[in-house]
């Protein structure tokens, strides 16, 4: 049988909130004067972490929280947020007995939205029963609406990667230097993807602009300088087109578009003369 919580005048209840970031990061915090141990994960102490009600219901709408506090921890910075760390993070709020031990998890969630300023944050939070607002039907286009090296690609993600590691790095002009990626033409990388995998950018990615030799422009700011000998991982990019699936990959039975398809305006068009 669950605890009832609350049920007496004067209880020993804190909240606490899980953060389960896709880059495998747990981050775990306590409305508490003290850190606590709790699922194998120490909980932080955090008294400025305020969250909202918590509202279930039976129905189909989503149920939302809110949780907004002090940035008094390193492992929430602003910085962090910025570089989109915790976008789709698995969120986790419930109570802790910080004498006994015993909790309740009261609500699961993805991570929304995510604002930050210098001094405090504010996250919303989305409930599972949000996937069902979603329309899984996918929209002709006249290129692929695959996920490149994705389960509709086909392609294998281990043939299209290349580890690499940055000789240097250009802030303004937010470019970076590689060297080990000796695979292919420096336009095979336009459109891919960089994912960091060490550096103050660990485990965060961004798409390539365009690239020159070994130097390349990224999509993402460079927040700060990255030093020589940082690991990364590229990804060749696809231009979603039909010719190049076909031409470049082999791989038009996988493409995911109809570059064939009249557009909305064909029945507007008119023939022309001569």
């Amino acid at each position: 049988m669950s605890r009832v919580w609350f049920a007496t005048e004067l209880e020993t209840v804190a909240t606490f909130w899980r953060l389960l970031r896709r880059d495998g990061v747990a981050l775990g915090f306590v409305t508490h004067d003290r850190d606590l141990w709790l699922d194998g994960l120490c909980h932080r102490a955090a008294p400025g972490m305020v969250p909202s009600a918590i509202r279930r219901s039976a129905g189909l709408e989503a149920d939302s929280a809110e949780v907004e506090g002090a940035l008094a921890h390193d492992a929430l910075s602003a910085r962090d947020m910025a570089c989109g760390r915790f976008d789709g993070a698995a969120l986790q709020i419930g109570l802790v007995d910080w004498q006994s031990g015993e909790s309740e998890v009261l609500y699961r969630g993805t991570l929304g939205g995510l604002a930050a300023t210098d001094e405090h944050f504010q996250a919303v939070a989305l409930s599972g029963k949000a996937d069902l607002h979603r329309d899984p039907v996918p929209r002709t286009s006249p290129s692929c609406r695959a996920v490149f090296c994705g389960p509709e690609c086909g392609l294998s993600a281990i043939a299209h990667d290349r580890r690499a590691g940055i000789a240097g790095c250009d802030m303004a002009a937010n470019t970076v230097t590689i060297a080990g990626a000796d695979s292919g033409s420096a336009g095979d990388w336009i459109g891919g993807r960089l994912r960091w995998l060490d550096g103050p950018l660990a485990g965060t990615a961004s798409t390539i602009l365009w690239a020159d030799g070994p130097h390349l422009a990224l999509a993402a700011p460079l927040e700060g300088p990255v030093p020589p000998g940082s690991r990364v991982v590229l990804r060749h990019g696809c231009d979603r087109t039909l010719a190049t699936c076909a031409d470049r990959f082999a791989n038009a039975v996988n493409f995911r578009g109809e570059p064939t398809l009249p557009g909305n305006d064909f029945v507007a068009r008119t023939p022309v003369g001569g």
